[in-house]
């Protein structure tokens, strides 16, 4: 059997898929669906938007996942958020950052935003895949193409800016 492998060429074609994507991104998955340990890369453009969700409940024990994340190519802000939709935390992930890797802790709301065109996150949780349920995703961010998506997501992008700004 031989070695599942990302290259540069995998990478290139993830990101092209994305950027044809109406989503602006796109998932290869490394794993089989029904594996016990999920990894893929998801690539994302500026643009996309992920509304705030958890993996897992506190409510419901058994159900928080941690995701583990690494940016593998371009740049991406990680979000977190309380039960109220305030910021917690934001982290930007890179080549060259400071931080290479970030662990979210199950039941933890969070977002991903791709701040550079061609970003690629490699991100590994627990499997297997099942959607979402309504609790997981965050009532009090908008939907998903809804008109109120894109400037949330702006104002989300402008402060992990702000925040490294005041930071360097």
């Amino acid at each position: 059997m031989k070695m599942n492998r990302v290259d540069n060429a995998r990478l290139q074609s993830v990101v092209t898929a994305a950027k044809g994507s109406a989503r602006l991104r796109m998932n290869d998955n490394l794993h089989a669906m029904d594996d016990p340990i999920h990894r893929l890369l998801n690539a994302t453009e500026p643009g996309t938007y992920v509304q705030p969700h958890r993996h897992g409940s506190r409510a419901t024990p058994g159900t928080a996942r941690t995701e583990t994340l690494c940016v593998l190519a371009g740049r991406g802000a990680i979000v977190t958020f309380g039960d109220d939709g305030e910021i917690l935390e934001e982290i930007v992930l890179g080549p060259g950052e400071e931080c290479l890797v970030a662990e979210i802790p199950g039941s933890t709301w969070h977002t991903l935003i791709a701040l550079d065109s061609g970003t690629v996150w490699f991100e590994v949780k627990q499997g297997p895949y099942a959607p979402l349920p309504p609790a997981d995703i965050a009532a009090w961010a908008p939907a998903p193409g809804s008109p109120d998506a894109t400037p949330y997501l702006e104002r989300l992008r402008s402060h992990v800016v702000a925040a490294r700004a005041r930071r360097a």
